[in-house]
């Protein structure tokens, strides 16, 4: 990429060696050269820094180049950081800082954040066009103004008409006008030949849009005119043509050679446009809110880390938003390369680092840590590891699946003809044993489940494997029947389906995307309660079911009375302990104690000082949980955003707050701050009591689980599945955010669409 920038020129000596080199060998390595230039020239163009504090200067650029970076600027346009928090500067014992209300005074005005000083974004694109001597100061362009006080020293800079800042403007306005534009000048065309333009881009933009919205790929294996099957991409825009003659008359083979929009990079630039104006969308329904950022990392088809990020927002309504951004591969999944990531992720989008509230990371092992933890006993470990052997086996192929769903089949309706299987609607319906996975809620609660439900259908499919006599499986199907017959696992199988039921609610309700903290306290408080009064008072119960189920399925029960010796303990060594207290102490009382560990160190002290304060604005049963000094605790976590003299007027507030809310009928009846935080947007309340209200969206921008994450990914395996594998990662980002985000990018029309893809084309010279 050196290439680019100031080029260092080395002596050269010619031989009469080479005065015989062959023309082609030449035309080949100059059009390498000149496809390497383009690759770079487009990484430099995609990589601009924003901050004009970072950037290289003008004259750093290679001369053939610089018109390209500065219509890429002027798109991109001045960075202003309205919603950074801007640092205080001591001026002659005053401190004084940047007025983000000069951003509208001076359009292109530029604050770096980096420096803290402001720059010109005219003057730093053509400074160079002028000579040392001509008034062209390096304050707005290389250093930066920081002189707060003095304000007149911008105006001063801006100078009369023919000014090197007012020339250097004219400038930017000539480089950005198409009419203007050498290329525009030599190709100009007929009305007939703009309109016949649109309907092709229009026709092009349809069938992408599409894609998109399905997630399906774009290109053909084969591509050819003879080809039967040209990709999902040219098939329908055939389709297209093929139903509309204004379209067939435009597109395929008859556009223009050069206009037929159908060449992968002009497919991709489409694509881009769209996601541009999808995140520009977003951008702008946030409106400056501050918001949460919920991070998680999941491997793709093509084994490479992948990282989701989804912003978490109250709206204009009060409304709860959790907005997909993108995705970004990552070399590992350390802290340094996350937050990397991030900060380009920023950088890029132009927010401030300052508005963030809350950051929510790795859901997935959050919500597999209860299964993990009880797997930090190597009885229950073994356990497990034995329930995916089982699965494996009996679902290791087509036909032995055959044989479960027959014999289940067979069992079924011998227990109907006995009349003891219930009957009705959706009951005794076909089914397979369901595989546990580590990074999906409630699988293994559901496998556990299946097995219980399924056992005598299992127990005779490992006995057929058996006796089948057939070398595959057959050494892991007799060690499988062995253990699935025995008190042991019995006990742990329904054990653990007693702790993941428990936990089940709590782990299904965190997978909800409108889910607030006030209702995950209450569930993880429901599930604290439920696992200490199962530790004093299900123990018994539970032995009493295990013992029935062994005995209807003649396993047999050891004497609880009778000593315990582990297997992999010596017998004479091994301290001498019943089953019961094997049973009892080391396996129940010590799981459930794990669990309840895990679930306080999730919520620890000052989490839960803070999250209990949030309950206090609960609407609930006419406002009970109202506390003003948990409130006032609350606003205190947040000293960015309350200062003193805002707490004194929040104190004050909510004694006038909660007198309303309680005399009011439409109130009464609301349930969850989500709720009371639309309602105050509808009645205009939010405006009346605005620090309740700013309280109210804090604690609904606050992240309580990453379930949005977990859905990019599961999206993700639709958008690059297995024939998608070799997808890059910029694409692979761009399909997957329209995609996800189709809601917000059905709102946008394709008139914006298509001006965002002519800017791009024009900013790059390619029209």
């Amino acid at each position: 990429m050196e290439r680019y920038f100031k080029r260092r020129f080395a002596s050269t000596t010619s031989s009469s060696d080479n005065v015989g080199s062959s023309s082609s060998r030449d035309v080949d390595i100059s059009r390498d050269v000149d496809s390497s230039k383009e690759s770079e020239l487009q990484d430099i163009l995609a990589n601009l820094i924003a901050d004009p504090g970072l950037r290289p200067q003008m004259l750093d650029y290679d001369p053939n180049i610089r018109d390209e970076v500065r219509r890429a600027y002027l798109q991109k346009g001045p960075c202003q950081p309205k919603d950074h928090t801007f640092p205080q500067t001591d001026l002659s014992g005053y401190d004084r800082r940047f007025n983000v209300k000069w951003f509208d005074e001076f359009d292109w005005l530029e604050y770096s954040i980096s420096k803290d000083a402001a720059f010109y974004l005219y003057c730093y694109l053509f400074k160079s066009n002028f000579r040392i001597g001509q008034g062209c100061s390096d304050a707005f362009t290389e250093m930066g103004f920081r002189n707060w006080k003095k304000k007149d020293k911008i105006r001063q800079h801006v100078g009369p008409v023919g000014s090197v800042h007012n020339q250097s403007r004219q400038y930017c306005v000539d480089l950005m006008n198409q009419k203007q534009h050498i290329r525009t000048v030599l190709i100009k065309q007929s009305e007939q030949a703009r309109i016949d333009y649109r309907i092709c881009l229009t026709a092009s933009l349809d069938c992408v849009r599409f894609l998109l919205r399905q997630g399906l790929p774009f290109r053909g294996h084969d591509e050819s005119d003879t080809s039967s099957n040209k990709g999902n991409y040219l098939e329908l825009l055939q389709f297209l043509a093929d139903h509309d003659e204004k379209v067939k008359a435009v597109v395929l083979e008859n556009a223009p050679g050069n206009l037929k929009l159908i060449a992968p990079t002009i497919q991709k630039d489409l694509v881009n446009a769209c996601v541009t104006e999808t995140i520009k969308k977003i951008i702008k329904d946030m409106d400056g809110a501050f918001f949460s950022l919920l991070v998680d990392e999941s491997r793709d088809v093509s084994v490479k880390e992948q990282m989701a990020v989804v912003f978490r927002y109250v709206d204009k309504s009060g409304d709860v938003i959790e907005r997909f951004v993108g995705i970004q591969h990552v070399s590992d999944t350390t802290s340094n390369s996350l937050k990397e990531a991030i900060d380009t992720l920023f950088a890029r989008e132009e927010l401030s680092i300052s508005m963030l509230r809350g950051q929510g990371y790795d859901g997935a092992s959050n919500m597999k840590a209860l299964v993990a933890v009880a797997k930090g006993n190597a009885d229950i470990a073994t356990f497990f590891t034995s329930c995916n052997s089982l699965v494996n086996i009996v679902g290791a192929s087509c036909k032995r699946r055959d044989i479960l769903r027959d014999q289940l089949q067979k069992d079924v309706t011998e227990a109907l003809e006995k009349d003891t299987f219930p009957t009705g609607r959706g009951l005794n319906q076909e089914t397979c044993l369901k595989r546990p996975d580590d990074t999906r809620w409630n699988s293994h609660y559901g496998t556990l489940l299946s097995i219980i439900s399924m056992f005598k259908s299992v127990v005779k499919v490992l006995k057929f494997i058996i006796e089948d006599g057939s070398t595959d499986n057959l050494g892991e199907a007799n060690r499988s029947l062995r253990e699935i017959q025995s008190f042991e696992f019995v006990f742990h199988l329904f054990f653990m389906r007693s702790i993941l039921g428990a936990t089940n609610d709590l782990s299904q309700a965190l997978q909800r995307k409108d889910q607030d903290i006030e209702n995950a306290m209450t569930l993880v408080k429901v599930c604290k309660d439920q696992l200490q009064h199962m530790r004093e008072n299900a123990f018994e119960a539970l032995l009493d079911q295990v013992s029935s189920f062994c005995a209807k399925h003649d396993i047999l029960v050891p004497n609880m009375d009778d000593a315990y010796v582990a297997q992999w303990r010596s017998h004479r060594r091994a301290p001498i302990i019943t089953h019961l207290h094997h049973y009892h102490v080391d396996i129940f009382i010590q799981i459930i104690e794990w669990q309840l560990a895990e679930l306080n160190r999730r919520f620890s002290e000052v989490n839960t000082e803070l999250l209990l304060c949030l309950t206090c604005l609960s609407p609930d049963d006419s406002f009970i949980a109202f506390d003003k000094q948990k409130l006032l605790r609350f606003a205190e976590f947040y000293p960015q955003d309350f200062n003193s003299r805002d707490l004194l007027a929040l104190e004050d507030q909510l004694e006038i707050y909660i007198t309303h809310m309680r005399t009011m009928t439409d109130f009464s009846q609301l349930k969850g701050i989500g709720s009371l935080a639309r309602k105050m947007v509808e009645k205009g309340l939010h405006r009346t009591y605005n620090y309740v209200y700013l309280l109210l969206r804090l604690a609904l921008t606050l992240p309580v689980a990453t379930a949005s994450v977990e859905r990019a990914f599961s999206a993700m395996n639709i958008v690059k599945g297995p024939l998608r594998n070799r997808m890059g990662d910029q694409w692979l980002s761009d399909s997957l955010l329209v995609y996800i985000e189709k809601d917000v990018f059905a709102c946008i029309d394709n008139e914006t669409i298509m001006l965002r893809f002519q800017n791009m084309k024009t900013r790059r010279g390619q029209l």
